[in-house]
């Protein structure tokens, strides 16, 4: 997540230099919380969370629970993984409905904090989870807000309640207390808030926000921040609690490049949970906040489990089921290859999927190269062709080549190398589907699978050649071979020297991805 890629940067480049230590002495734990400290300060986290959170991790690092650990620098990067969930909240919190429709949910934050935008991207979240929301538009004071909102309703495919023009005109807690009842009305059974907000926290602001929640007694108030405006997170979020309160926290702009402090500081400070993550800047891009995911992130972990989640809303079950009979029986076309392009396009920024896995944070030129719009140039090319030509790209000759190229506006080069990548992702494809190991050019073995048909027929062809070691008449030459099978047989851990834990792609496994995809 660009929001914490130098801080990511920092803690990992800390914990690689623990790497090398069989036990840790006092002075390493303190040269290793100095640095932590620096690079939380270095974020714009708040003062007051750094020495808490560094002063705790000092104690457990100097605690038994490192000394007696086989492996010391494991434990202390275990130990800020979990002092990280705490700042960040220690567990998720979800919405909270009513018992009695409608469930009233109010927005608050300063100008620009991007509360109109979350109100789209909530509105077609809740739309996707069976529920009927309504936006209202009580951001009175912002020229062009209303308009702004009925677009984004728009986008989203939700209702709106628009009864005044805004641009100065009209009473914002007249039209919240409306919205209510016309959603009560409508059958509407959660009401979106959206209220106005300032360049600057002041009276007027706070006595407007705290009028609205007194007309409309809302069950959340949720208090959305960019994460990007640095140390006045803390100010602003505290002003916020003090004149209106709020239940929850909003974290915008997390795609962005600026440090980040604010989502380390914020939860920690005021004593909300922060309930959603915002990631980019379409609607879609909505996460709920998971703590200990945010906090994997951080420290080059990765988030597994979210791109799992990610993966299921975006294939259809059934659909995978066609696919994997036809891969079973030889009939992937490239028709079935385009539909999987559109699938994982549904999944959204493949830069963002890419960076949810385990040790991408060493590869972040790697991913700033990768070109996305070359999916968009494959699918070109693949809707140039003909139905037929499409089930069988053997017929595809000199001529039809060149009349594909002409239509999508490319080359007779880049649609002979999309058909030899579909025919090396089709063979890989089967081989999976087969239950084997693909084969893919540039990427080595597969951790934890064998290749097809490699059974143990291997280990059995000669005699004294077992696996087990060198069975050599020298010593020294015996020796050198099986520290050798050791070596390349230990897991090599991630990098942070946990073991066990997955792997980067290489340069040359991203390379390979995404000429699958697209130009090499």
């Amino acid at each position: 997540m660009a929001t914490f890629g130098t801080l990511s940067d920092r803690l990992t480049e800390t914990f690689r230099n623990l790497r090398t230590k069989g036990k840790l002495t006092a002075a390493d734990v303190d040269g290793t919380v100095r640095e932590i400290r620096r690079a939380l300060l270095d974020a714009d986290v708040a003062l007051v969370v750094v020495k808490d959170f560094t002063a705790r991790v000092r104690e457990r690092a100097l605690g038994d629970e490192v000394n007696k650990a086989l492996n010391p620098a494991q434990q202390v990067v275990q130990i800020v993984n979990e002092e990280l969930v705490q700042i960040l909240g220690g567990e998720q919190r979800r919405l909270q409905f009513a018992k009695t429709a409608p469930t009233v949910i109010m927005l608050a934050g300063l100008q620009g904090s991007g509360k109109t935008t979350f109100a789209g991207k909530l509105a077609k979240q809740l739309e996707g989870e069976g529920h009927t929301p309504l936006l209202v538009a009580a951001d009175l004071q912002r020229p062009n807000a209303v308009n702004q909102l009925q677009v984004v309703a728009e986008q989203a495919g939700a209702t709106i309640y628009a009864p005044e023009p805004g641009n100065g005109v009209g009473d914002p807690v007249k039209v919240s207390r409306d919205g209510v009842d016309y959603a009560r009305r409508q059958q509407h059974d959660v009401v979106i808030i959206d209220t106005a907000g300032r360049l600057g926290v002041d009276a007027e602001l706070m006595k407007q926000a705290a009028d609205i929640r007194k007309a409309v007694t809302p069950d959340e108030v949720l208090f959305v921040i960019d994460a990007m405006i640095g140390q006045d997170a803390v100010n602003t979020a505290k002003a916020f609690q003090e004149g209106v309160d709020f239940t929850g926290v909003v974290l915008s702009k997390l795609d962005g490049d600026a440090r980040g402090g604010a989502a380390l500081s914020v939860a920690s400070v005021t004593g909300r949970p922060i309930i959603f993550a915002s990631t980019g800047e379409r609607l879609e891009d909505l996460e709920p906040f998971h703590p200990d995911r945010m906090a994997s992130r951080i420290l080059d972990l990765g988030d597994i489990l979210t791109l799992i989640e990610q993966a299921q809303q975006a294939f259809d079950e059934e659909e995978a089921m066609k696919m994997a009979e036809k891969l079973a029986t030889e009939a992937f076309t490239l028709e079935d290859f385009l539909d999987q392009l559109q699938q994982m396009k549904k999944m959204g920024s493949m830069k963002k999927m890419l960076g949810m896995l385990p040790g991408m944070g060493q590869m972040k030129q790697q991913l700033e190269d990768f070109d996305e719009r070359e999916i968009d140039r494959t699918e070109a090319i693949i809707r140039s062709m003909t139905p037929g030509e499409r089930r069988n790209p053997k017929v595809l000759n000199g001529s039809r080549r060149l009349r594909i190229a002409r239509g999508a506006g490319m080359t007779v080069t880049d649609v002979n190398q999309l058909v030899q990548r579909f025919e090396q992702a089709a063979k890989m494809m089967k081989t999976v589907a087969r239950g084997g190991t693909p084969n893919i050019p540039g990427m080595g073995a597969f951790p934890g699978m064998g290749r097809p048909g490699a059974s143990s027929k291997r280990g059995k062809g000669k005699k004294g050649k077992s696996s087990g070691g060198s069975r050599s008449g020298n010593p020294a030459k015996r020796a050198a071979e099986n520290a050798g099978i050791t070596s390349s047989a230990a897991p090599t851990g991630s990098g942070f020297g946990l073991g066990n834990a997955p792997q980067a792609p290489s340069e040359a496994d991203l390379a390979e991805i995404q000429k699958l995809f697209g130009k090499g």
